[in-house]
């Protein structure tokens, strides 16, 4: 177990053994502190913790070597006799570094015998090679991921302070993301919360003070502090970045991968290479006062990453250094494409810091934050910054920005979800020409997204290769990774799943390959997709795993595509019944999205439609009427999300399972009707599926059994296809009754299975087929045997003849090869036709 101080290293060992029962008597608790990092020492302690002190004395008095004195030991270990697993505890592995015992460790935990386990707790990567035991299943690494808090477990330790009144749940979600579940910082907080009146930022809570100065700084010199200083002043930071701004921190130096090393609370970002990051608590606290040449270090900084060609880095570090001179030129320098392949976040962050003289002075810098509002959901505020520009006049130069600021309103309307002006826009960016590449490839990811939303796929795919290539000539991989990203859209759209998968797996492993790169919207995006694409396949255990990571990069890095993962969150809540959660998870994007400052027409419809969908679990029929209400005038407008094409048809969908539910099916008919009428041809597959699936619900209440079961026979054998079995988890109170009586039909495949977990349904062989089925007249009849009428009663009923109703009687008994009404209604629901 390794992880830096104060997360709970030694209290979760401690707890981990009783709580699997393991008496006083077995654990030989170990602390070991810096003195003990002589090999005799570590012996003769060693030998005390397991109660043979004789054998260490007499091998080290008699001339053996002490790797010969461990192996007799561990030889009269093995002697020993034992009824139960003892367990050795190593606490402080850290401070040992002498080479002589850290061969001694490595003997002992390859040689210790089987009764023993060993627990090694260290602030530190392990002085000891692992791999061998890892592969050998006897070695099991916890580190500082696992032992954090998770958001909810942060919620769960405030529980009693929200239930008093004494914090706010949006206070804990904030102390959540600046400690990300750091436990002593936060326990601190608890503490000083309960036991004084006085409320102070956790950061500068005495308590939470002393341990950040005593506990985790303590060991550093003055100029290794300052160096930390340096990196919490950039956020994210590399070793050859903070080495370029070594002149200008004065006396003393140290490298990030040090940090990590030493074991301070410092992370490798994963997949970006070699870039760090220090825990957003210590971060805030190394941040004050401001360390002298603070403006010197960012303007290098900015000048550091422009040469790399890392545009919104560049620009983030001089409108930190405050330097107008630098951010109009690096304005001036920046493509469209380096803005959306990149993480502006903290270009939105700094925006209230920008002077408003530097905007009207630049309009190219006024673009620029349009585009970074645009990117943000900020829609509104980005036609603020561009409105007039071109029409005016009163500027000439801004002439020559027409085609970008085209480019741009193309970008923002398919935000919002205008598919056809973002088309017509797009075309119009593209025909005036004269701007770069990188732009180019924006317009035609715009319009490959417009014409994915309107089912015009090949064109689509068109607008996608001349994006890909673009990419591939702008050398940018953040812009590359979208380019990827928007062609597995485009066939998530087509149904078209496993190809999708592999398309953003690729993608993925290609973006990893790039070391030494900074955050990529672009990789959280292909992650986010491939989540989508799991979690449509049913595959949610994976889809979890994944989303946790994507998610919390999405949160850090401000991405839009946030929503989408809570999104999948509150379905796989809904999905497994945990509707409380999901309505949490709903609540919490909510939040997320206001604080953001999101424009509302981009998440009220999603979670609306989300609130309707888990109403509808709950049979809350009149609350989720009230939110497809909301929901009405997004759905006249026809907006299509550019993160949820299918919202529109899902929407459709979700009034006809409230009417469904209310027994209106005339009114179901109706919408189903009309929405198959407005998509045409241009239906996407998921919206499909969904409507076939309420189609055969439909007509199971109208005409039948047998028609319902050949409808839902189909959309079965095409769902399984590419296993896609999301609509059926969606629609599974609709479905419920008439899967039940199916599925015994359906052919034995693993995608059966898949339904048969879903629906509860137990597996079984599939009964014989009819060599002849039963017609929907005869089902009729059937159906009314089954009630108990007589055949004069069905004749009066059906309207036909008493010597119709007999045929049909005498067909029925055939067909089912039985010879009365009872035997052949035992074996109607034997094949499911009842």
């Amino acid at each position: 177990m390794d992880a830096p101080c104060g997360y709970g290293k030694s209290l979760t060992v401690a707890m981990g053994l009783q709580a699997a029962g393991v008496r006083d008597e077995q654990v030989q608790w170990l602390p070991l502190t810096s003195q003990d990092n002589a090999p005799t020492r570590f012996l003769s302690l060693l030998s005390v913790a397991l109660d043979i002190p004789e054998s260490c004395e007499s091998s080290l008095q008699g001339g053996s070597t002490f790797s010969d004195a461990l192996a007799i030991m561990l030889l009269a270990l093995k002697k020993t006799p034992a009824e139960d697993r003892s367990v050795l505890v190593l606490d402080g592995l850290h401070h040992i570094t002498n080479p002589a015992v850290v061969a001694l460790l490595q003997q002992l935990v390859a040689d210790m015998p089987s009764h023993y386990s060993v627990a090694m707790l260290s602030r530190q990567a392990l002085p000891c090679e692992t791999h061998a035991l890892e592969l050998e299943n006897r070695f099991t690494a916890i580190g500082m991921d696992k032992l954090e808090f998770s958001r909810s477990e942060t919620f769960e330790f405030f529980r009693d302070l929200l239930s008093d009144h004494q914090l706010t749940s949006v206070a804990i979600d904030h102390l959540y993301d600046l400690t990300e579940g750091w436990p002593t910082p936060l326990a601190l907080y608890r503490r000083d919360i309960l036991q004084s009146s006085d409320r102070h930022a956790v950061h500068e809570t005495p308590g939470v003070e002393r341990f950040l100065k005593e506990s985790v700084l303590g060991s550093l010199t003055p100029g290794q502090l300052r160096s930390l200083r340096a990196v919490a002043e950039l956020g994210l930071c590399s070793d050859e970045l903070l080495l370029a701004l070594e002149p200008l921190i004065p006396d003393g130096f140290l490298l990030p991968s040090d940090a990590c090393e030493r074991g301070l609370p410092v992370k490798t970002m994963p997949g970006w290479g070699r870039w760090y990051r220090l825990n957003p608590l210590l971060m805030q606290w190394l941040k004050t006062p401001v360390m002298a040449g603070y403006t010197d270090r960012m303007l290098a900084a900015s000048r550091w990453f422009g040469s790399r060609d890392q545009f919104p880095e560049a620009l983030k570090y001089s409108l930190l250094a405050g330097d107008a001179e630098e951010i109009i030129r690096i304005a001036s320098e920046g493509s469209e494409a380096l803005l959306l392949g990149q993480d502006t976040a903290s270009l939105l962050r700094l925006r209230k810091s920008l002077p408003a003289p530097l905007l009207e002075r630049s309009p190219r810098l006024r673009i620029v934050y349009s585009w970074v509002h645009a990117i943000g959901g900020q829609f509104r505020q980005a036609r603020a910054l561009i409105d007039g520009m071109c029409e005016s006049g009163s500027d000439g130069r801004c002439q020559e920005y027409k085609a970008r600021i085209c480019a741009l309103k193309a970008f923002i309307l398919r935000g919002e979800g205008q598919v056809a002006p973002a088309l017509e826009m797009a075309d119009r960016a593209l025909a005036g020409g004269g701007f770069s590449p990188q732009g180019q490839l924006v317009t035609q990811m715009v319009r490959a997204s417009a014409l994915c939303a309107s089912g015009r796929f090949q064109e689509a795919r068109d607008a996608n290769r001349a994006a890909s290539r673009l990419a591939r000539e702008a050398g940018d991989s953040g812009s590359e990774a979208l380019a990827v990203y928007s062609h597995a859209r485009i066939e998530l759209g087509k149904g078209a799943l496993r190809y999708a998968e592999q398309l953003l797996r690729t993608g993925l492993d290609t973006v990893i390959q790039e070391q030494a790169r900074p955050a990529r919207i672009g990789e959280t995006r292909l992650q986010l997709n491939l989540v989508l694409v799991l979690w449509h396949q049913g595959r949610e255990a994976e889809a979890d795993r994944l989303l946790v990571t994507c998610g919390r990069h999405a949160e850090q890095t401000r991405d839009l595509g946030l929503l989408l993962a809570m999104a999948i969150r509150v379905l796989m809540c809904r999905a497994q019944g945990r509707l409380e959660d999901a309505f949490v998870w709903i609540g919490r994007a909510e939040r997320t999205m206001h604080t953001w400052q999101v424009d509302e027409a981009l998440y009220v419809p999603v979670l609306e439609a989300l609130k309707a969908s888990c109403w509808l679990a709950q049979n809350q029929l009149e609350s989720a009427a009230q939110a497809l209400a909301r929901l009405q005038p997004y759905r006249e407008a026809g907006c299509v999300p550019e993160l949820f094409p299918m919202m529109p048809g899902l929407l459709d969908c979700l009034q006809v399972r409230l009417d469904l539910a209310r027994g209106e099916t005339v009114r179901a008919r109706e919408t189903l009707l009309a929405t198959r009428k407005r998509y045409g041809d241009a239906i996407p597959w998921g919206v499909d599926l969904h409507m076939r699936l309420l189609e055969a619900v439909l007509v199971s209440e109208e005409k039948g059994l047998p028609a319902a079961q050949k409808i839902l026979t189909v959309v079965v054998r095409e769902a399984e296809k590419e296993h896609f079995i999301s609509p059926f988890a969606e629609l599974k109170l609709e479905l419920a009754e008439l899967m039940g009586k199916v599925y015994s039909q359906l052919p034995e495949t693993r995608f059966r299975e898949a339904l048969g977990r879903l629906f509860g349904i137990a597996g079984g062989k599939l009964p014989a087929a009819l060599a002849e089925p039963v017609s929907e007249r005869e089902q009729g009849v059937l159906e009314l045997i089954a009630k108990g009428l007589s055949n004069q009663e069905i004749a009066d009923k059906l309207h036909i003849s008493l010597h119709t109703v007999k045929t049909h009687a005498r067909r029925i008994n055939a067909k089912l090869e039985v010879r009365s009404r009872t035997q052949a209604i035992v074996r109607a629901r034997e094949l499911g036709l009842l």
